[in-house]
């Protein structure tokens, strides 16, 4: 999803976004019913836990799979391949380091700060690929899928903010892009 930003390799190299310690443990993302089915049949031996609605999370009962750490790899990580879902992988995955996050009843899109490619980015060409391509099927879909949406971290800086309607999103985005 994020190819016009992100390139395979660079993501490939990093896999910072698959990484988690115990103080962002339930920063992995949420499987989908789909992905949580697929992830079952990969790693029989996983176990899961609810979260919302639909969504799963991996129960995660010793963190060390990076030895001497109190780091742990995402369980679909395979370090040579990527992803063990590839293509299919979590919405969250995909559409990272971008978040949906939640303050005060609205939505937004926010970057995390752990993606050193995108933090050198212009927020200029950050805005142009969220307007043309991606935020309206990121809201869509947070909208059907709530158990992906965060609470706002002010260590995430908000990109942009969800509108009532997108006409009124739209007229947002323009106003944003011309204080810039």
């Amino acid at each position: 999803m994020l190819t016009k930003l992100l390139s395979r390799a660079e993501c490939a190299a990093c896999k910072e976004c698959c990484v988690f310690s115990l103080y962002d443990i339930w920063e992995q993302p949420a499987l989908s019913p789909e992905n949580y089915q697929k992830a079952r049949l990969l790693l029989p031996d996983a176990e899961f836990i609810h979260k919302g609605q639909e969504s799963f999370l991996f129960r995660i009962r010793e963190t060390n799979s990076i030895p001497h750490s109190d780091l742990f790899l995402c369980p679909l990580l395979d370090t040579e391949k990527g992803c063990l879902l590839g293509t299919e992988k979590p919405f969250e995955c995909r559409i990272y380091p971008f978040q949906v996050t939640e303050l005060n009843g609205r939505l937004a899109i926010t970057l995390s700060p752990l993606c050193e490619v995108m933090l050198q980015k212009p927020v200029g060409t950050l805005l142009e690929v969220l307007k043309t391509e991606l935020a309206e099927k990121i809201f869509s879909y947070a909208e059907q899928h709530p158990d992906i949406i965060r609470s706002y971290d002010d260590r995430n800086p908000v990109l942009l903010w969800k509108s009532q309607n997108f006409e009124n999103y739209l007229e947002e985005l323009n106003h944003v892009e011309s204080k810039l």
